[in-house]
C-alpha cells in the first residue's frame, strides 16, 4: 500500500542554504506550546472529557473544511451525516461516511485540508499508510481503537498537543456552563471563552428581536431601549470576563463603522427589533456596535477581534435545508479605509485598545490593513484565516504586510477550526511557512540570523500570547 509520510523538509524552500536555515529555525520553535486564542473547539467536550464518539464524527462530520471539497463535487451533506434542519433522515453509520470520504480523498490533493488530514493521521493515530479506498477499513478501525483509549480523550489530546490555552467562542445568550464546570472539575487545562455578539447586534441574524428579548431577560435590563440595551452587552461582557475572557470577536459582512447620534441609534435598534430595518439600516446599526464595542473594550479591556468580508450563508438551499457555517460562506472584497474611519476618528489613536483585523480579502493586505496598522496604535493584523491559512495565503500574507506593518503589528497565528485534531497540524504548518520566509531574508543579509531566531518564537508563540493578553 502506498505509504503515508511527513516529509521532514515539507513546506521548506528547494534553495539548500536557505532549506538549512529554515530547519534550524523551525527546530527552535517547534516544540513551543500551542496558543489559540480563536478556537471553536466546544466546550463540552473538556467538561465532560468523554470519548470521542467515532473517526467520521471527530473528523468529518464538524468539518466544513471537508464536506464542502465534497458537496462541490456532488456528495449530498445527507450522506456525510450532516443533520437536516428539519430532522429527517441523514446517513448515520460513521463507517460508511469514513468510506465515501476515503473514496474520494484524491479531491484534496494541493490544498491544507489534505495536509492537517494527513498530520492528524500520521502523528496522533500513528498511521502509516495513505487513507484510499483500500486502506479506508484498516485505518477507519485503527483510529475507532485508539480512541477508546485513555490517552485520546479530550484533555489528555490537549495537554499532548501541547496546548498552553484555547478559547472557544460563545454567544451572549450561553450561561457558559460547560465553561464553569471545566473550572469547577480541577483539571489544569486552560479553556476560556470569548464574547462573540453576533446574534444580538446583527438586525439580519435569524430571530434577532428574539435573541435581544432573552438579551434583556438575562440580564435584567429593559433592550428595547438604546442605553438599555448597550447596558446589558457591558452586563455580559463583565461576565464573560469573569469566565476567563480576554477577547471579543465580531463577524460582520463588511467592517463598516458609524459613529451616530444617540437618538439616531435609538431609532434603529427600534426598526431592528421591529422586523423593518432596511439592509443600509441594519448596517448601520452593526457598524454603530463595532464603534460601542471598541469603547466598551477601553473600559473593560477585553481585546477586539473583527472578522469582515464574508458572504455569510451563500447559497440558499443548504441554508434552509442544514443551517448557518455549511461551508456556503464566500470571501467578499473588504474596504478598511474608509469603512473603520468613523472608529478610528473616535478611537484610533487610545493606547488602551487593542483591535485585530482580519480579512478574507488578499488584495487589501498592502494597500490598506498594512499602512493602517502600521499606523494607528489601537490596529493589529490577524493572520490569514479560513480560506487562506494555507502555505500560500500564508506567505503572500508576509510578503504583502510585512514591507509597512512590520513584524511586531501583527499577531503571529491562531487557528480557526472546528476539527480539533488539525491544530496541531495548522501550527505547525504557521511555523514552517514563517521560517520559511525568514530563512529568506536571512540569507538574503535582510536580518541577521539572531533576529530571524528572535522572529521565530515571537510568531509561533509570543506574538498571540501578548496580542490576547494570555
Amino acid at each position: 500500500m502506498p505509504a503515508l509520510t511527513l516529509h521532514p523538509d515539507r513546506l521548506f524552500p528547494a534553495d539548500p542554504a536557505t532549506r538549512d536555515l529554515a530547519r534550524r529555525l523551525h527546530a527552535s520553535v517547534r516544540s513551543l506550546p500551542i496558543v489559540s486564542p480563536h478556537g471553536h473547539a466546544d466546550p463540552q467536550w473538556f467538561a465532560d472529557n468523554a470519548p470521542f464518539p467515532d473517526p467520521a464524527a471527530l473528523l468529518i462530520t464538524p468539518d466544513h473544511y471537508v464536506f464542502r471539497m465534497l458537496y462541490s463535487q456532488g456528495i449530498a451533506l445527507e450522506s456525510l451525516g450532516i443533520a437536516r434542519i428539519d430532522g429527517s433522515d441523514v446517513e448515520r453509520d460513521p463507517r460508511r461516511i469514513w468510506r465515501l470520504f476515503a473514496d474520494h480523498y484524491a479531491l484534496f490533493r494541493g490544498t491544507p485540508t489534505r495536509m492537517w488530514f494527513d498530520h492528524a493521521l500520521h502523528e496522533v493515530f500513528g498511521i502509516r499508510e495513505r487513507l484510499d479506498c483500500e486502506s479506508a477499513e484498516r485505518i477507519y478501525e485503527a483510529c475507532a481503537q485508539a480512541l477508546k483509549e485513555p490517552a485520546f480523550l479530550p484533555r489528555a489530546l490537549f495537554e499532548r498537543f501541547n496546548i498552553e490555552v484555547i478559547a472557544t467562542t460563545e454567544s451572549p445568550l450561553d450561561p457558559l456552563v460547560q465553561h464553569r464546570r471545566i473550572r469547577e472539575s480541577g483539571w489544569g487545562g486552560r479553556v476560556i471563552t470569548a464574547y462573540r455578539p453576533d446574534p444580538v447586534v446583527d438586525p439580519e441574524f435569524d430571530g434577532f428581536a428574539r435573541n435581544v428579548t432573552q438579551f434583556g431577560e438575562l440580564t435584567g435590563e429593559d433592550t428595547t431601549r438604546w442605553r438599555g440595551y448597550l447596558a446589558a452587552h457591558r452586563n455580559r461582557r463583565a461576565y464573560f470576563k469573569s469566565m476567563g475572557a480576554t477577547s471579543t470577536d465580531h463577524g460582520h459582512p463588511t467592517a463598516r463603522t458609524c459613529d451616530l447620534r444617540e437618538s439616531e441609534c435609538h431609532r434603529l435598534l427600534e426598526r431592528a427589533l421591529a422586523g423593518t430595518a432596511t439592509r443600509e439600516e441594519a448596517e448601520q446599526f452593526r457598524g454603530q456596535m463595532l464603534t460601542e464595542m471598541a469603547g466598551m473594550s477601553i473600559d473593560d479591556g477585553l481585546v477586539m477581534q473583527i472578522h469582515p468580508g464574508s458572504h455569510r450563508n451563500h447559497n440558499p438551499r443548504v441554508f434552509r435545508d442544514f443551517g448557518r457555517d455549511k461551508g456556503a460562506d464566500i470571501p467578499m472584497p473588504t474596504d478598511y479605509v474608509s469603512a473603520l474611519k468613523p472608529l478610528l476618528d473616535r478611537y484610533g489613536n487610545e493606547r488602551k485598545l487593542s483591535i485585530i483585523l482580519f480579512t478574507l480579502d488578499e488584495t487589501v493586505y498592502s494597500r490598506e490593513l498594512a499602512p493602517l496598522a502600521g499606523h494607528y496604535p489601537v490596529l493589529r493584523l490577524g493572520p490569514p484565516w479560513w480560506f487562506h491559512d494555507s502555505p500560500e495565503g500564508m506567505l503572500r500574507f508576509r510578503e504583502h504586510a510585512t514591507e509597512t506593518a512590520g513584524f511586531y503589528n501583527t499577531v503571529g497565528f491562531n487557528d480557526d477550526t472546528r476539527a480539533f485534531l488539525s491544530i496541531p497540524a495548522r501550527h505547525d504548518v504557521a511555523r514552517r511557512i514563517d521560517c520559511r520566509f525568514l530563512a529568506t531574508l536571512a540569507v538574503e543579509h535582510r536580518i541577521d540570523e539572531d533576529e530571524a531566531f528572535d522572529l521565530a518564537g515571537n510568531l509561533a508563540y509570543h506574538f498571540a500570547k501578548a496580542a490576547y493578553k494570555l
